[in-house]
């Protein structure tokens, strides 16, 4: 009985390897050639596994081989559509076609999409050729001081008359004094000539009059540059009986246009007036105006 049993075992071994075998061939011979495995048939009698017929006298031609790649492409596929395809008789060649054509329509939308954006301009490129330009020479501008301050001859023009030698106009250069303008005018007529009446230090100031010998009048100050004087009043600084104008003679209390034109009418005449007294000698003055032209007027 042991060893019958033996037997049967050994025998059932023997069977089941070789069932193994034929299967693994199955398999690899599928994997080659990519044709479904062919069903196993089963002996009858020891209940082994026949190998499968002959391919090629049993079986129907079979399908072309696919190219590797296209085999490769075909496999990497999922199974629910290699079903699909094998379904409605696709291969894997038809495959490769569509994406390959799927693929150019997409570069050629990719390529069109592209092209037709407009082109931005760099904002880098106009600053670099604003900044590439050098600045022309930039006009000066004009200071306020400058175009503020009156422009200056280094000079003053003043009028010097009264007892000098050479009364009349003398131009000196600034910051000059009152003694220069009098040694300008020749100096003082003669050594009698009172001096304290001016005051020979201060500084002259460009279109003042001086009166040199005079008594100034009382309250009087020298005339600011550019001041005008009030016409019928009286006069600020004392008036040259042989330089006066019909306009600085009107000015003189007790003198008007006719009185003043018959002094200049009397000045043609006879010259100059060497004294105050002569105007006793002109129409229309008589002692009382004399008295009141005594410190106004000078010769």
């Amino acid at each position: 009985m042991r060893r019958r049993h033996d037997r049967t075992t050994s025998a059932r071994n023997e069977a089941a390897l070789r069932r193994l075998a034929i299967i693994g061939a199955q398999l690899a011979g599928d994997r080659r050639d990519g044709a479904p495995a062919a069903p196993l048939e089963m002996d009858e009698g020891r209940g082994v596994p026949r190998p499968p017929p002959d391919a090629g006298t049993h079986l129907g031609p079979s399908a072309p081989p696919q190219p590797a790649r296209l085999g490769g492409v075909h496999d990497r596929l999922p199974m629910s559509v290699q079903s699909r395809l094998g379904g409605a008789g696709l291969t894997a060649h038809h495959v490769v076609v569509v994406v390959a054509v799927i693929a150019v329509f997409v570069a050629l939308g990719a390529w069109w999409f592209i092209a037709s954006r407009p082109s931005d301009v760099s904002p880098m490129s106009t600053v670099e050729t604003h900044g590439s330009r050098s600045p022309g020479p930039s006009a000066p501008s004009a200071s306020p001081s400058d175009s503020a301050a009156p422009p200056t001859s280094g000079k003053v023009v003043v009028d010097v008359t009264g007892k000098v030698r050479d009364p009349g106009i003398v131009s000196l250069r600034e910051g000059s004094r009152v003694a220069d303008a009098i040694e300008a005018a020749g100096g003082p007529a003669h050594r009698r000539v009172d001096l304290s009446t001016v005051n020979l230090a201060r500084v002259l100031v460009d279109g003042e009059q001086i009166v040199v010998g005079l008594p100034a009048v009382a309250g009087a100050t020298p005339p600011v540059e550019g001041a005008p004087t009030t016409p019928g009043g009286p006069p600020t600084t004392v008036v040259d009986l042989n330089t006066a104008t019909l306009e600085q003679l009107d000015t003189l209390p007790g003198v008007g246009p006719v009185t003043g034109q018959s002094i200049l009418d009397w000045r043609t005449e006879h010259g100059q007036f060497t004294s105050v007294d002569e105007l006793l000698e002109v129409d229309g003055i008589g002692e009382v105006t004399l008295e009141e032209l005594r410190d106004l007027v000078t010769v």
